[in-house]
């Protein structure tokens, strides 16, 4: 999973080109980053406009899980980064075996796209993890009910599952029967994972460099509407043992499976006061979006150093508190922002608008920051701003 002595010492030159495999928002905030350290950026992308486009970037259009499209990218770069894990491993390796310098590498995107390989790796190495089983029908997983794990229990799928999607809470064989229908259950598709009864969700941003050096941001709390991250407070409501235990756990977790670059671990406080790792996401994350305005170095920033092989910044909070508030499609239509020059005049709100050409139901369109003394004061003035924002032609009169 570790990337080779040499690739880890050969440090990219300052007026190097770095490569991002998507031109999602996350591409964009990265590529921000990129440019403002001196670098030109270039952006594989499958669809023909995308948020990333808005940049002076240089754009090539494919498909990116064609190993000969990302090759062919690659020749033109320095340093090839993603901006999300969903690209077949078998063609990031292709990219490594042609020599190109990938970060995070081909190994390491492979093991965390199968999300049960997550969680056998972190169990290995000693990190808690909630209980989990390997399922192959659904006659096992009602049996998993029968052999300790009790209703209700979590469906997960193994591969691209996200934002809640592939995933079912089963209180009864019935349930299950019909999460295996409606997710397409087969071998190899699913595991389960006894459910937890969680206090509050937990998140840390880690970057980790080429060398193996590491910084971790603060703990914060996420919380969750419709299975989609809505709102994170920075620094997380949680006493200062929880805080630094969850720090050291993404630490370890980035260290386990060979990260590089920025790197999102999600965690759920449990009622009597432990931690439990629930999913990795090896890039930068939506719970890092407040680490732009609330930290000495963003999340973005930290992510092209570290696959740059360059010096980590600090991760250090330079205000007491911080809270973001996504800014949520509420149905289908167009990407404009409605009501954004009243958003923009809230003292105090940091407005980010991702440029997506149309809305849909839950869909990350873009989020809003605010600093403040307090917790409660920061997420008073995100939230004042962000409910004057809506996406999508199918709202309310």
């Amino acid at each position: 999973m570790e990337a080779s002595t040499a690739q880890r010492r050969r440090a990219a030159p300052p007026t190097a080109v770095l490569g991002i495999v998507g031109g999602g928002q996350l591409a964009k905030m990265t590529a921000q980053a990129a440019t403002r350290l001196g670098l030109e950026v270039a952006v594989l992308e499958r669809a023909r406009e995308f948020p990333a486009q808005a940049l002076d970037t240089r754009s090539s259009f494919g498909d990116w899980n064609d190993p000969a499209t990302l090759v062919e990218f690659a020749r033109g770069v320095d340093v090839v980064t993603l901006e999300n894990e969903f690209v077949d491993a078998r063609a990031l390796h292709a990219l490594e075996a042609a020599g190109h310098a990938l970060y995070p590498t081909a190994a390491m995107i492979e093991l965390v796209q199968d999300k049960l390989r997550q969680k056998e790796v972190l169990r290995a190495a000693g990190l808690p993890v909630a209980d989990f089983r390997r399922v192959e029908s659904p006659a096992e997983v009602a049996a998993c009910a029968q052999d300790g794990f009790g209703w209700p229990m979590v469906l997960k799928k193994r591969r691209n599952a996200y934002d809640g999607k592939g995933n079912a809470t089963a209180r009864t064989p019935a349930d299950v029967e019909r999460a295996w229908k409606e997710l397409g259950g087969g071998p190899g598709v699913f595991y389960v994972e006894r459910f937890v009864p969680f206090e509050r969700e937990l998140a840390v941003m880690v970057a980790r460099g080429r060398d193996g050096a590491s910084v971790s941001y603060p703990t914060v709390e996420t919380i969750n509407r419709e299975h989609v991250c809505r709102i994170v407070l920075a620094p997380a409501p949680v006493d200062a043992r929880a805080a630094d235990e969850a720090q050291r756990l993404a630490r370890a977790a980035a260290q386990v499976v060979g990260a590089v670059g920025s790197f999102g671990v999600e965690l759920f406080h449990l009622r009597d006061g432990s931690l439990a790792i629930n999913e990795l996401a090896p890039r930068v994350h939506n719970t890092g979006h407040y680490t732009i305005e609330a930290c000495d170095s963003s999340q973005f920033d930290n992510h092209v150093r570290a696959v740059m092989g360059w010096p980590l910044g600090s991760p250090r909070m330079h205000v007491r508190a911080a809270c973001m508030v996504n800014l949520l499609g509420l149905g289908a239509g167009s990407g404009e922002p409605l009501g954004l020059s009243n958003a923009l005049a809230v003292p105090g709100a940091h407005v980010h608008v991702y440029g997506k050409l149309s809305s849909s139901r839950g869909r990350k369109m873009g989020h809003v920051t605010a600093l403040g003394e307090s917790l409660e004061s920061a997420r008073a003035t995100a939230e004042r701003a962000a409910d004057l924002i809506r996406f999508g032609e199918d709202l309310p009169a």
